[in-house]
């Protein structure tokens, strides 16, 4: 395995950090304004990640994450580097470089699944930024840690699929520029566990189609993603054609998608640990308590050194996991992309602790990102699969070499 950038890797990691640098950092402060403005259309996209999208697109900084048509080309080792860059400003940077979820997995999705109709009218506009999409799988009244047992149901009758269900935490559901809804039902409960399930394009203004409420996480309205929406499908009908892939195949088209989220994820996540490390130094470099600095005090030197080796550690799994899915694909990635996705939200949510416990109470505030941050991450713990369905797996293949 060798990690070394190649040359392009390395000018794209200058023109993108010199874009953090001019663009991102001095943006997040307007962000903050421009979200808490009591006059701006709720749910929608800041105007500041428009003008930040216009400008990523100029220089090239766009779609970066889609290595086939449409995309930049680039490998997951070439990405890497990348996205945890854009984990430094996680709010502002992934979506002004259009690779930002729940997009980046639906334009994957109908990349690789989706018939030439589907992504001339939903593929392309997605990836020139035109619109925002969703992905509706989870439900609340049933464990969508498996998801086998999801009960929304897509029934055939004629020439159209009738959808009826609930859906939850459905990412960028309330944008209004969500023009479209990826969903996930049953087709046939009689069938095989793993071949019940279809997926189905639900234009988002389609009769039936009930957003009930934004939900929050932790508190937060998360609104500047576009929301994470409760959604009821009430005799939606879609045309046939809408069917992504063939009847059966929506658990293995899931899982398909879910891959490249996961490692996109805690490619991003990692930015966040550097930046919660970086504000954690300045931090206690700067305040002194009971006669020095914070930084002279023994546990919080322990916290940086700790927090380094975490990093470092976290990074290498990471890139490995790249360098397999390119080289062996994501099939036989599997073990190493549930390690990072074990692995990588835990260890950001303790660098992230310390780093509230640095700052005291501004690092609950609203005063410093640490706050957001701490939520944000901890929902990768549930997201893409909850981190005890990634231990089982990983516990039962272990087991079976020995058996």
């Amino acid at each position: 395995m060798d990690f070394t950038h190649d040359a392009r890797t390395t000018g794209l990691i200058a023109e993108l950090t010199a874009f953090m640098d001019e663009f991102v950092y001095p943006a997040e402060p307007v962000l903050a304004a421009q979200l808490a403005d009591p006059d701006r259309a709720p749910w929608s996209i800041p105007p500041v990640v428009g003008e930040l999208r216009a400008a990523a697109k100029a220089r090239g900084l766009w779609n970066l994450f889609l290595p086939g048509e449409g995309g930049a080309g680039l490998t997951n080792l070439q990405y890497a580097p990348l996205a945890e860059l854009t984990g430094r400003s996680v709010l502002l940077a992934p979506p002004a470089l259009n690779c930002a979820a729940p997009d980046t997995g639906n334009m994957e999705l109908l990349a690789q699944f989706g018939s030439p109709a589907q992504r001339e009218r939903w593929l392309r506009p997605l990836l020139d930024g035109e619109i925002r999409s969703a992905f509706a799988m989870t439900e609340p009244d049933v464990a969508s840690s498996d998801a086998t047992n999801i009960t929304t149901r897509i029934e055939r009758d004629g020439d159209e699929y009738v959808v009826n269900g609930r859906k939850w935490y459905i990412t960028g559901a309330m944008n209004p520029d969500c023009k479209v809804l990826i969903v996930m039902g049953k087709t046939d409960p009689a069938a095989e566990p793993r071949r019940q399930q279809s997926m189905v394009l639900v234009p988002r203004d389609t009769p039936g189609v009930r957003v009930v409420r934004g939900m929050r996480v932790f508190g937060y309205p998360d609104d500047d993603h576009g929301g994470h929406a409760e959604v009821v499908f009430e005799d939606v009908r879609v045309p046939v054609a809408n069917l992504i892939g063939a009847e059966g195949a929506g658990f293995a088209i899931a899982q398909a998608r879910l891959g490249p989220g996961r490692i996109h994820h805690c490619m991003r996540a990692l930015g966040i640990a550097e930046r919660a490390l970086e504000l954690t130094c300045r931090r206690v470099n700067s305040r002194v308590a009971f006669g020095r600095p914070l930084a002279d005090q023994g546990v919080v030197r322990d916290w940086i050194a700790e927090a380094r080796v975490r990093i470092e550690q976290a990074r290498l799994l990471v890139l490995k996991t790249a360098w397999l899915m390119d080289t062996v694909g994501n099939r036989g990635a599997h073990t190493e992309i549930q390690a990072i996705k074990i692995a990588v939200p835990s260890t950001v949510e303790w660098i992230l602790d310390k780093a509230v416990q640095a700052h005291g109470a501004a690092g609950v505030s609203q005063d410093t990102p640490l706050a957001q941050l701490w939520a944000g991450n901890r929902t990768l713990r549930l997201a893409d699969g909850p981190d005890e369905v990634h231990r089982r797996s990983l516990a039962r293949r272990e087991l079976a070499k020995y058996r």
